[in-house]
């Protein structure tokens, strides 16, 4: 007999009272003798759905989630690919993607507005991350208990919140504005929130149920906001609406999902979650300003020129971030590995070797994106914005370079925490957010759009020689430490 989620819980409850169960519904007992054709109406996902369901259900009666039978495989190469690249390309379009349906349903001037509450929410996000991912997933040996982890993110997620509210007081934003910024910061704290437990799964080797998970959030979010958007063309309910399917995600998904398909953790000591917050600051700090850095024109931005450019900048940026997106999830899923390469004094030079092949990846990808986006990219822009950008033709292939440093930048200060070497990251950001900062008041003010647009390549050129030179620095140190008398 095929029952629905409740009859399935009925019928564990009676048996626990050891008292005769009530009669399945009638759905149920009309399908009893006919799997064949309930299986036949019932589409595939309304099937998973069901599954999922009565899974949690039956989780919740038994009391514990991480004390069930795992049901997924790992060590899945293959759908841990597929799966992070879907899950990573959605995320990462998410900014697009939104900008666009809002430039579409609400003109450029609301879209701006959210464009902007989108870019301060994601320095929420890093801070609520605090810089624990990449030193999560390369914990092989667990040093510190997921639950640990766990007290560790909600306590940054927290603090991000109160800064975020700080953030829009100190603006003195009107209540719209707020109410944009509530709904957009409320996603991207779930986001935040959600990656520990996404690292959880990354660390189990089941990388490809984190990028199911990241897939469904990001695109339960997409279809809220644009149905919202579609009835009410009002920014500040399609936000809110936003804000509380990210909630529902969490809460119905990712955090089941985790603890489900995880080995249950070892209690929380408060002693783990300090040393995490002590090791993790300069991930956090470098993490942090690196966003901040890459914020600051549009900040500057807000205060000197029409909402609309923000859009224009976000527009531009996308060839950018999608350089970002491609090198993220070609090394992304391998970090791992690399710490066990790493972990290994033989294997160095093979170390050494998959950098090399990943800065060549790196520059090859940037070029590809360049052609793509001076032949059809920026004519296809134009059609999905609605807005002429054959005029920002020059600006564009600036910023298809700085994704390419971007991308450089992002592999190396993985590598760096894979060396246990963060600590020695941190003042180069610092240099180069106050270059950013200078260059973005004075640039801005003076050119408008093309001055932020410059001011960030240039910030983000400069932080690449350093963070290259840094990195030679710490391999020196190392052979240095392994052998005292080499040059």
């Amino acid at each position: 007999m095929s029952l629905n989620p409740l009859d399935t819980l009925r019928l564990k409850l009676a048996e626990r009272r050891g008292t005769p169960a009530a009669s399945p519904s009638r759905a149920a007992r009309a399908n009893a003798g006919h799997p064949a054709a309930r299986r036949r109406r019932q589409p595939y996902l309304a099937r998973l759905v069901n599954q999922w369901w009565t899974r949690l259900l039956q989780s919740v009666y038994k009391g514990s989630l991480s004390e069930q039978e795992e049901e997924y495989e790992s060590h899945s190469a293959s759908r841990d690919y597929v799966w992070n690249t879907i899950g990573t390309t959605v995320w990462g379009m998410s900014l697009p993607i939104l900008s666009i349906i809002a430039t579409q349903l609400a003109g450029t001037e609301q879209a701006g507005m959210f464009s902007l509450a989108f870019s301060t929410g994601m320095l929420l996000m890093y801070a609520a991350n605090y810089g624990v991912r990449n030193f999560q997933v390369s914990d092989i040996d667990e040093t510190h208990a997921f639950a640990s982890y766990q007290i560790n993110r909600w306590s940054s997620a927290a603090a991000a919140l109160v800064l975020g509210i700080l953030y829009c007081t100190v603006r003195d934003y009107q209540p719209y504005m707020a109410t944009i910024c509530a709904g957009v910061y409320l996603f991207k704290l779930v986001d935040g929130i959600a990656d520990v437990y996404e690292g959880r799964l990354q660390q189990a080797d089941k990388l490809y149920l984190a990028g199911i998970s990241q897939t469904l959030r990001s695109g339960a979010v997409f279809l809220i906001f644009t149905l919202f958007l579609l009835v009410t063309h009002n920014i500040a309910v399609a936000s809110v609406a936003m804000g509380v399917a990210a909630v529902a995600s969490l809460a119905l998904v990712t955090i089941p999902l985790a603890l489900l398909e995880t080995e249950k953790s070892r209690r929380w000591r408060m002693e783990e979650v300090v040393d995490l917050f002590r090791q993790c600051f300069p991930l956090f700090a470098a993490l942090f300003l690196f966003n901040l850095i890459e914020t600051m024109p549009k900040l500057v931005m807000e205060g000197s020129l029409p909402y609309e450019n923000q859009i224009y900048f976000n527009a531009l940026y996308f060839p950018s971030q999608s350089i970002q997106i491609i090198i993220g999830f070609i090394y992304k899923p391998q970090l791992v590995r690399l710490a066990n390469i790493w972990s290994n004094p033989r294997k160095r030079r093979r170390f050494d070797l998959i950098i090399l092949a990943m800065v060549a990846v790196i520059v090859g990808v940037t070029a590809a994106v360049g052609i793509l986006m001076a032949t059809v990219g920026i004519p296809f822009t134009s059609f999905m914005y609605g807005v002429d950008f054959e005029q920002f033709r020059f600006l564009c292939y600036l910023m298809v370079i700085a994704g390419g440093v971007i991308a450089a930048i992002d592999f190396l200060y993985a590598i760096v925490t894979v060396l246990r070497r963060q600590g020695s990251v941190m003042r180069l950001y610092l240099l180069a957010f106050v270059a950013v900062t200078a260059l973005s008041l004075v640039l801005v003010n003076l050119i408008g759009l093309t001055g932020a647009v410059v001011s960030y390549l240039a910030s983000m050129t400069f932080l690449l020689v350093l963070l290259v030179l840094e990195y030679l620095n710490i391999r020196r140190a190392i052979r240095k430490e392994r052998n005292p008398f080499s040059s």
